[in-house]
Formats: C-alpha cells, sequence, structure tokens
C-alpha cells in the first residue's frame, strides 16, 4: 500500500513538472501576489485511517505569479484528523460483550511550500514540499512529531475561487500516514 501511495503521488508530481513546461493559460498574471483563504476536508489514509475517518481544516495561502502560467505558493493552516469510535468484543469467563471508546483527535500545522502550474483554462497542476508540526498527538502526552510532507494536486481556479484535490503523504520518525484531501478557497490580489 505504501509503495502504490507513493507511486502515484511520484506520478502526479512528474505530470505536473512536464505539464508545467508546455503550458499556455494566462491564469496568474506575472509579478501579483493573491491571498486565499480555504476549507480543507479529507479522508485519511494509511495509519492515520486506523484512528480517523475524516478530517477538517482551514488554511492560508500566498501565491506569486511568476508568470502567466506558472505561481509559486506559500500555504499554512490547521488540520483536525478526528479521532473515530472503536468498538471491539471482548470474551471473558461469564460472556462477551463489546466495549467502544472514542479515539483522540490528531491537530497539525502544515507549513508548505509549492508551485501551481496552469494548463489552460483556469486548469492546474500543483506540488508542494513542506514540514507538518503535529500539536495534539493521538496519544494523550505522547511525542508530537514533525512530519515531511508531499503533495501533488489537480485543481481549477477563478479570479476569485480556487477548488483542488490533492494527496498529501506524511512520513518522519517511522509512521506514515497520508491524506486525500479537498480544497475550497476564496481568494483576492493584494
Amino acid at each position: 500500500m505504501k509503495t502504490m501511495t507513493k507511486m502515484i503521488a511520484g506520478a502526479f508530481t512528474a505530470a505536473a513538472i512536464f505539464i508545467g513546461t508546455n503550458v499556455n493559460a494566462q491564469t496568474t498574471p506575472a509579478n501579483t501576489i493573491r491571498f486565499g483563504v480555504g476549507l480543507e476536508v479529507g479522508a485519511p489514509t494509511g495509519n492515520a485511517h486506523d484512528v480517523s475517518n475524516f478530517e477538517l481544516g482551514g488554511t492560508a495561502r500566498l501565491q506569486y505569479g511568476v508568470s502567466n502560467d506558472l505561481a509559486l505558493t506559500l500555504t499554512s493552516g490547521y488540520y483536525n484528523f478526528f479521532g473515530k469510535t472503536v468498538s471491539s468484543s471482548v470474551t471473558t469467563p461469564t460472556g462477551t460483550s463489546t466495549v467502544s471508546f472514542k479515539g483522540r483527535s490528531l491537530g497539525m500545522i502544515p507549513v508548505k511550500a509549492g508551485i501551481k502550474a496552469f494548463v489552460g483554462s483556469g486548469f492546474y497542476f500543483s506540488g508542494e514540499v513542506g514540514a507538518g508540526f503535529e500539536v495534539h498527538p493521538i496519544v494523550e502526552g505522547g511525542q508530537k512529531d514533525t512530519k515531511l510532507i508531499l503533495s501533488p494536486g489537480v485543481g481549477y481556479a477563478t479570479k476569485s475561487w480556487d477548488v483542488g484535490v490533492r494527496y498529501e503523504n506524511y512520513s518522519g520518525q517511522s509512521n506514515n500516514y497520508g491524506l486525500v484531501g479537498l480544497r475550497l478557497a476564496y481568494g483576492f490580489g493584494l
């Protein structure tokens, strides 16, 4: 599963780089700065899926137009991986009973730098790299790790709105997991 996830992430990144060299849309004016605020929702993958079924967060993004079809981005915010309820059957000498408990949520602050390569009529490929700082570990009193974030994605942007889908991989400290996410953002020029 980890190998397949890394292959998909690599394919998206390669496609963004390849298509980025042949872009022809004029979606992000050169030498302009934009600011966007986005709502993030996602489905955890890998080890994170064992403890969470849903991620919700918010991000802010600065975008600088390097050319009319290529932009640099800087994104940060907060993600919350909501703990899920886990049920287990316990067999004792007196019978079997079901025990349920609500897992602890995982909080993370991502800080990512990236590129957006526009390929026509507002459509783009993106790639981001950065660090994710865990602020609420799954185990109370547990270690707060810092994860390497790698995130390829695709999206569509207009003058005010940006909708993007991405895979985000978190790796480090022998605990790797991911997220398939959707970002809906409102942006404006500065």
